[in-house]
């Protein structure tokens, strides 16, 4: 592992020039896909784009060894979270360097992985490995990891089988083994409106959607109490979360409409689907007595985002991988979300390891230390000089 305090000065370049581009999920990434595509186009590295459905959008997909068997996948998503709102004090596109940090939206989770990647893709193929290495970088990961999903469909039409994949979220470069399921719905209420005096006379959508919300934070509760659990997590249960409301247009009006969207953060093991089938169950149970008032009441559920549990075992040729790179027999587990679940389920070996840690990402002044960069940048060496899977 590289004991440097600080990232070479092209790792660095390309870290900075990556966190400059506004990838926030609801712009195009386009711009920071072309840049990499055209510095991989140079080295004469294949590549593969995947667009969405607009174009606005696209995952990039690229071999450093083309025609080498197996290989493995050095994984990151290229959109950020918004910072509107946020009190930062540098700008947010700015990627200062100071006082050990480069500081930026995206620096931590988890532009300085990609651009370390980007930056290693000459001396990849210098190495002239036996195996090659992939480049996956996607989009839409923020929202629900809508981008992998179209990059790993195209690799297996492709034909294409990687060994092992390194999702390089941030871990503090300790190999992540597991996390949690990230699923979120929609929940929409139809109620029937009236003047707040006829109440018999209406539906109260507030007041239904209230209900179903109860009816979560029940459930929650419950999962804390009784389980089942997954030590190692800060919370090592599955958790439930409304985290938007939206009801009501005046004081003296019977709320017609109300939707609202939640979570379910499930433990390795358990099923989601299934926890949303008992909250969707007991929203049917309300809707006869809606029906009563009027037939055109209801409740409607919508998914919003599907992100599953990852688990992997300590024996797991990705995780054994990463313990070698980062020289180290240590292993954790992380609380957030990632797209190595999807890979996973794809059959691909998979490993969570990054630079930065959780706690700087999504924050305003996000920021990866150098230090960080630096043993990713090492992780990274490793793996061109002695890290055959």
């Amino acid at each position: 592992m590289n004991e440097n305090t600080t990232p070479s000065a092209d790792g660095l370049a390309w870290v900075q020039r990556l966190v400059r581009f506004n990838t926030v999920s609801d712009q195009s990434n386009l711009a920071l896909i072309e840049c990499i595509a055209d510095h991989l186009r140079s080295l004469q590295v294949p590549l593969r784009l995947t667009r969405d459905a607009e174009g606005r959008k696209a995952n990039l997909f690229a071999t450093l060894g083309s025609g080498k068997p197996g290989g493995v996948i050095l994984s990151g998503h290229t959109d950020t979270v918004p910072w509107t709102g946020q009190a930062w004090t540098v700008d947010p596109l700015g990627a200062d360097v100071r006082d050990g940090r480069l500081y930026g939206r995206g620096s931590a989770d988890m532009k300085g992985y990609i651009g370390l990647t980007v930056a290693q893709a000459a001396a990849f193929l210098q190495a002239d490995l036996p195996f090659a290495v992939h480049l996956a970088f996607s989009y839409d990961e923020e929202v629900g990891g809508f981008g992998v999903r179209h990059l790993i469909a195209d690799l297996k039409d492709a034909g294409l089988s990687p060994d092992r994949c390194i999702v390089g979220e941030p871990t503090g470069m300790l190999p992540a083994l597991a996390h949690k399921g990230v699923y979120r719905w929609r929940c929409c209420v139809k109620g029937k409106a009236a003047h707040s005096s006829q109440t018999p006379k209406a539906v109260n959508a507030i007041e239904t959607a209230a209900r179903v919300v109860t009816r979560l934070a029940d459930m929650a509760d419950a999962w804390r109490a009784d389980g089942p659990f997954y030590e190692g997590f800060e919370a090592p249960f599955t958790t439930a979360a409304v985290g938007v409301m939206h009801g009501g247009i005046a004081d003296n009006v019977v709320p017609e409409d109300c939707h609202f969207h939640y979570e379910f953060r499930n433990v390795p093991g358990s099923d989601a689907l299934a926890m949303q089938a008992r909250l969707t169950d007991y929203a049917a149970s309300l809707e006869p007595a809606m029906h009563a008032v009027d037939p055109a009441t209801g409740l409607r559920f919508e998914p919003l985002c599907e992100m599953p549990a990852f688990l992997a075992s300590a024996d797991d040729p990705a995780v054994q991988l990463a313990q070698r790179l980062a020289g180290t027999h240590q292993t954790t587990l992380v609380g957030f979300g990632t797209e190595a679940g999807l890979f996973q389920q794809a059959g691909i070996p998979t490993v969570v390891c990054g630079p930065g840690y959780i706690d700087q990402a999504h924050q305003a002044d996000e920021y990866v230390s150098l230090a960080q960069l630096a043993a990713c940048e090492g992780f990274l060496a490793a793996l061109r000089t002695g890290g055959n899977p």
